[in-house]
């Protein structure tokens, strides 16, 4: 099984520091690492739709780096801080995945990775 490894410029702090790759290209399969709402300082933004947007901006950022766009994802697992913020994610969602919606689960958590983070977006695209 040949793999490449995705690093998009600026997510090189993620392997080298969390030993992690954002995106494995496997064949035509590209599997995203859970995204979230910090930016390449690993800076944790303020407020649940900044972090929404920036979530989805950093896995466009993986899809880019592999050659794919939103349209390639075929399944995404969101995982939420507040599972009742849905009416507020939903929108910011529908912004990026306009058709070709993948398979989609919700699933609420008490905690992520690092404190004050709200929202992860995991992914598997083909292309």
């Amino acid at each position: 099984m040949e793999r490449k490894f995705i690093v998009p410029e600026g997510m090189e702090v993620i392997r080298d520091r969390f030993n992690y790759n954002p995106g494995v290209l496997v064949g035509d399969t590209l599997y995203i690492a859970g995204q979230v709402g910090r930016d390449e300082d690993l800076n944790v933004l303020e407020g649940a739709e900044a972090q929404y947007i920036q979530a989805f901006e950093n896995v466009g950022r993986v899809l880019r780096a592999a050659g794919a766009d939103y349209d390639n994802i075929v399944d995404m697992v969101t995982y939420h801080v507040d599972i009742t913020d849905l009416v507020n994610f939903i929108p910011i969602k529908n912004r990026y995945i306009k058709s070709d919606f993948p398979a989609w689960t919700g699933i609420g958590v008490t905690a992520l990775a690092m404190p004050g983070l709200v929202i992860e977006i995991k992914c598997v695209a083909k292309l």
